[in-house]
């Protein structure tokens, strides 16, 4: 079965949610691939695919929400997508602030929490400001933690990570020997955020794209068929039912409890 077929049969398929996994993990990552090749493969421009998928981000949201889930990080925007042609960066700003101004009252009122992680400077003054906003809204609230990866690039985090600690090394506030893998992940942005659990993609790519790739160490993968617009809470739940039949041993012999 092609890809594009496995897509299109997978919603019919998923009528019936599967049910819930016993071990919910606590962190979810989400890579939202394959908007483009949704509406390529129904002949509709590839705006339309972003469109949709603002509209599969909602039901992942939701679905998080009620699963109990209390992290949910999503791959909005990498750095490495500027280079896309500029009509379609244009169309994803203006989806980004439609999301933001239409959807932040209602994720303020279930209690979301937004956390936006990825290079600000730079970016245009109204995007830069609903971000700030979006955040300062919501950092009381106690229910899931939205993380939204915004022109965001990992290796680009981990180098300024390092950049800081070298610039503390070098004015004599550390010691060489004071740098470790705890120090580092706390000058990352995701700091006092706990790794994520489980990673999904979606398209059926393989591969992490310049996602999490320090906070990934231990994440286990689960790769759907579907074109991210196709997503839904039954897509969800099946991810959780594969990352709950794993065993996670963190490089040892037997498994480690855990969510």
């Amino acid at each position: 079965m092609t890809l594009r077929a496995a897509s299109e049969a997978a919603v019919p398929d998923r009528t019936v949610a599967p049910a819930v996994a016993p071990r919910v993990p606590v962190h979810v990552g989400v890579i939202m691939d394959g908007n483009g090749r949704w509406a390529t493969s129904r002949k509709l421009p590839r705006v339309e695919g972003h469109r949709r998928g603002v509209e599969a981000l909602r039901r992942c949201v939701r679905a998080a929400r009620e699963i109990g889930i209390r992290f949910l990080t999503i791959y909005s925007f990498s750095s490495e997508n500027w280079s896309r042609p500029p009509g379609e960066v244009t169309e994803l700003m203006r989806l980004l602030k439609l999301f933001l101004r239409h959807d932040l009252a209602e994720l303020n009122s279930a209690h979301v929490r937004v956390k936006v992680i990825g290079e600000r400077q730079g970016l245009a003054p109204d995007i830069r400001a609903l971000l700030d906003d979006a955040e300062a809204l919501t950092c009381g609230n106690g229910g899931l933690t939205l993380v939204v990866a915004f022109n965001y690039g990992s290796r680009q985090e981990i180098a300024a990570a390092v950049s800081r600690i070298a610039a503390d090394v070098a004015a004599g506030r550390l010691k060489p020997q004071d740098v470790d893998v705890e120090m580092i992940s706390q000058r990352l942005e995701t700091a006092g955020i706990p790794d994520p659990d489980l990673i999904v993609r979606t398209s059926g790519e393989q591969r992490l794209s310049n996602f999490l790739l320090w906070q990934a160490a231990y994440s286990e993968f689960v790769f759907l068929p579907i074109y991210w617009p196709d997503f839904d809470k039954a897509a969800l739940l099946s991810a959780i039912d594969e990352y709950a039949r794993r065993d996670r041993r963190f490089g040892g012999v037997t498994a480690r409890p855990g969510p």
